[in-house]
Order: C-alpha cells, then sequence, then structure tokens
C-alpha cells in the first residue's frame, strides 16, 4: 500500500451506518441532544464503540469543543498488527475516508512526529482494520469538514514510553503555527457489572481530571481497570499539562447496558474535555 492511499472504512455498516444520509443524521442527532456552547480546548477523550452505544457519550465532548484545523488522535492497537519499530503507529499520507466523505491527513505534523520521536514511524498495517480512530471521524465531519488529522497507534501503554510521546507533541503542539487538539480515543472498563466498572472507572477518571498520566496507568493496572486506550489517555493528558491544560472534565458517562438493558456485563464510556 502506497504511502499516498486514502485509508478506506474498514467498520461501516457494523460500527456506524454506511449509508452517508443515515449517517449524518445519526451524528448530527447525537450532537443536537448536547447543550452546550463549542469552546476552545488543548484536548479530550472520547469512546470509540458502535455509535449506538457510544455515540452519545462521544458528543458530549465534540459539542462542547471548538475543532481547530488539525485534530492528533492516538488510539490503542486492537488487532496487534504493528510495522512500526517504535510501536507508534503513524499514517503519514493522503486520507482517511468514511461515507460522509474524506479527512485529510496533516502530512506536515506527521512528519515532523517522525522527525522527532524515535518510537514513531509510518505503519498501514496498524491503520488498516483498527476501528478506534475511524469511529470518530464523522464527528469531525459533520463538525468541520475542514479538518486535518494525524493518526496515530499506539502498541504500548507504559509510561516511560507515553511520557516520551507527550513530550514531543507538546513541543511540537507549542510551535505548530495552527491550532492543534489532543484526542485520545478509549472506552472504560470491559465486560464487567455497571456497578463494578463505575467503581472502578472513578479511579481512572480521578487521574485523568488531575492530568497525571502516571496516575492513571497505575490505577488500571492496580485495580484491573481494562481501559483500553489507557497509554493514549496517558500521553494527551501529560502533553496537555505541559502545554498549560490545568484540569480534564468528565461531562458524560454511561454503559452499554443503558442500550441492551443488561446490566450485568457492560462496557462503559467517558467523555472528557481538558482545558
Amino acid at each position: 500500500m502506497a504511502p499516498s492511499e486514502t485509508r478506506r472504512p474498514a467498520v461501516a455498516g457494523s460500527f456506524y451506518p454506511a449509508i452517508r444520509e443515515d449517517l449524518r443524521d445519526l451524528v448530527t442527532g447525537f450532537l443536537s441532544g448536547v447543550d452546550a456552547t463549542p469552546k476552545p480546548a488543548r484536548g479530550a477523550v472520547v469512546p470509540h464503540a458502535g455509535l449506538i452505544y457510544s455515540g452519545q457519550c462521544a458528543a458530549h465532548v465534540f459539542a462542547r469543543i471548538t475543532l481547530p484545523p488539525v485534530v492528533v488522535i492516538l488510539a490503542p492497537n486492537h488487532t496487534g498488527r504493528c510495522g512500526a519499530p517504535g510501536g507508534a503507529s503513524v499514517w503519514t499520507r493522503g486520507s482517511f475516508e468514511t461515507p460522509l466523505g474524506t479527512v485529510s491527513i496533516a502530512d506536515a505534523l506527521a512528519d515532523a512526529l517522525l522527525a522527532r520521536c524515535e518510537l514513531a514511524g509510518h505503519d498501514v498495517l496498524a491503520h488498516a482494520t483498527e476501528h478506534a480512530i475511524e469511529v470518530e471521524l464523522p464527528f469531525l465531519q459533520v463538525t468541520d469538514p475542514t479538518v486535518t488529522l494525524l493518526p496515530v497507534v499506539l502498541a504500548w501503554d507504559d509510561w516511560r514510553r507515553c511520557e516520551a510521546l507527550a513530550e514531543t507533541l507538546a513541543e511540537l503542539v507549542a510551535q505548530w503555527p495552527q491550532p492543534v487538539l489532543l484526542l485520545a480515543s478509549s472506552d472504560m472498563t470491559h465486560y464487567e457489572s455497571a456497578a463494578s466498572a463505575a467503581t472502578k472507572d472513578r479511579k481512572a477518571l480521578d487521574a485523568i481530571e488531575r492530568l497525571d498520566g502516571a496516575a492513571l496507568l497505575e490505577a488500571c493496572r492496580r485495580e484491573r481497570i481494562t481501559m483500553c486506550g489507557r497509554g493514549p489517555a496517558a500521553v494527551v493528558v501529560e502533553a496537555c499539562r505541559r502545554l498549560g491544560a490545568t484540569q480534564g472534565t468528565v461531562v458524560d458517562y454511561r454503559h452499554s447496558g443503558l442500550v441492551t438493558g443488561d446490566d450485568a456485563r457492560v462496557v462503559a464510556y467517558a467523555g472528557i474535555v481538558i482545558t
């Protein structure tokens, strides 16, 4: 696959509608259900499940943020495929496609990241069937179709590498000629009762609210919190802190049982805005 190719949708028709009009109506409906005034933000954490489960939670974030020209989305590697030696897989050219059209890659920022961070490398393999970035794109496209994207999939979640990537991202964003939003794509606790998930997730959310990425990773290990995007969230939290952010605010928390009617085995979702 050439670096300039468009990344085609992998989960259209399963995680979200494959028909353009249906997808736009779904996302617009989610956003219209949030009574909020968009404001600038340093970063955010949003879920990435099927939109019928997590879309309203994600909308609580996107409806509150004025999107800048560039959005960096960091996501976990669910597939285990990775062609970047450093484990931070970047799609550096072309665009990502959904039924709503394409989102262009912020190629200059991608090049700058690869030049400064030995962990990052061009890697289409990790992105080919990964859903965690793709599911966020319809919200960007509906909210501001001119946004450009820097997509990064992480194959690790240790603090040493999270801190190193956060440091590089913070330096790049601080000097970039355009405003940049840092966004972590993550669900929270998986396949436990709603009550257990809420108790565990509160510990992770406390760390995010304090902008303490190291504490977030430690809480997930200590409490066995199955937050799939804990690495991306730790990176975003630390980078935002270095850029002057002072707090994370949980704007929505919910779980799949609210849709399925089964609270015994849920996946939980949190929406967090970092300012």
